[in-house]
């Protein structure tokens, strides 16, 4: 008897699991190519899913760093309320409907379907590299002013997620050598990849992910990171080396203007400090605290997401945040130690790492497709480790 002659005979509060976790494997194959699929796919999964619990009276479950974004986003809406324009906040606060993804990945990725979404997720984050080194070589996607972006409609948004992609890969080249051998074929695409965007903060991302997975495994492997450095370096085209060199340039243009929001978004959180200047608002009222010393106009947001969520949000949102990324390194940290795929635990903890060291560049915990991959990532250890699958 096939599956789906299974499905269809089965309860319908099964067949309402089943449709979620179809669902979550759609989104997880879309998120890195059309953010508009995979937000229809994500609906039809917590649509499906809620459906689930509430025919089989159901109580639903998460890892422990739920809860710090569920306070998270009940601040947000503080700062919503109190924003100078709070229907534009508000309406910027939908976003927070992807903090969903923690229960459902928990509920629906359980035991070997967790496997199953990790190696879709290395799958389609290698195609999407094809496609961005197309695009470099063939497209003329090979400048500052149009870079590679793969299927995304940015390039920043590109590279956020091929580090996360790149983590996964290299969790599990170095944490289940039995089934690494598609990661391995894959690496190479990924790595020349995440080069060809010219994203700097994402370089460095990649950089402090692998090195925390070098360490995890063993702390001498970290002598390989300065080789791969020379290597990846030495054949590097020269407009990559000049876009690495002017990371210590302090008088880029950009690296001026980065400082210049140092100093604004103190300026907004010494004048906001309880609920910040409310969400979407950083743009809005950029002007008012413009450095002397700022390069552009206006931003968009601060290019560092400590800054950004205590601007934005407030000094109590960012200490929610930070426990938030302590809950969860820590629980990852110790599943490293008990659970029976430490791959899975290794990769959440280099995500962690790896949206942190970039985030201090780049708001990449606002990106929407970032945000969505990187909490399914650090939910699937926990998801995992649960056996009780129907």
């Amino acid at each position: 008897m096939t599956t789906l002659t299974l499905v269809a005979g089965a309860p319908p509060r099964d067949r309402l699991e089943w449709a979620a976790v179809a669902g979550l494997l759609g989104f997880v194959s879309a998120l890195q190519l059309s953010i508009a699929a995979a937000s229809i796919c994500l609906a039809v999964t917590l649509a499906c899913w809620a459906g689930a619990l509430v025919l089989g009276q159901e109580r639903w479950d998460a890892p422990r760093f739920f809860w710090p974004l569920l306070v998270y986003a009940a601040w947000t809406l503080v700062s919503a309320a109190g924003s100078p324009d709070p229907r534009t906040s508000f309406i910027d606060s939908k976003q927070l409907v992807v903090f969903l993804l923690v229960p459902a990945v928990y509920q629906l990725a359980r035991g070997n379907r967790a496997l199953t979404i990790y190696n879709v997720i290395i799958t389609v984050g290698a195609a999407s590299a094809i496609l961005g080194i197309v695009q470099y070589g063939l497209l003329n996607y090979d400048h500052l002013g149009q870079r590679p972006q793969g299927a995304m409609g940015h390039y920043m948004t590109y590279s956020g997620l091929l580090v996360l992609v790149i983590a996964a890969a290299v969790g599990r080249l170095l944490f289940d050598t039995r089934h690494c051998a598609w990661s391995a074929i894959v690496m190479p695409a990924l790595a020349v990849a995440i080069a060809l965007t010219f994203t700097r903060s994402a370089w460095v991302g990649v950089a402090v992910a692998v090195a925390v997975l070098f360490i995890l495994k063993d702390f001498r492997l970290l002598a390989l990171l300065p080789v791969i450095a020379v290597v990846a370096f030495l054949l590097a085209p020269e407009r990559i080396t000049d876009r690495f060199y002017s990371m210590f340039n302090l008088h880029d243009p950009t690296n001026r203007d980065r400082v210049a929001m140092l100093h604004e978004g103190r300026k907004m959180i010494a004048a906001h400090p309880i609920t910040g200047v409310g969400p979407n608002m950083v743009e809005r009222v950029y002007e008012e605290y413009r450095d002397p010393t700022a390069v552009a106009k206006v931003n968009p947001h601060l290019h560092n997401v400590p800054l950004q969520i205590a601007a934005e949000r407030g000094l109590p949102a960012l200490g929610i945040w930070i426990w938030f990324v302590a809950t969860a390194g820590w629980d990852l940290w110790r599943k490293l130690g008990t659970t029976r795929h430490r791959f899975l635990a290794a990769t959440g903890l280099a995500a962690i790492a790896g949206m942190l060291s970039a985030g201090l560049f780049e708001h990449n915990f606002g990106d929407s497709e970032f945000l969505m991959l990187f909490l399914v990532l650090v939910t699937l250890p926990f998801a995992a480790d649960r056996t009780d699958l129907p």
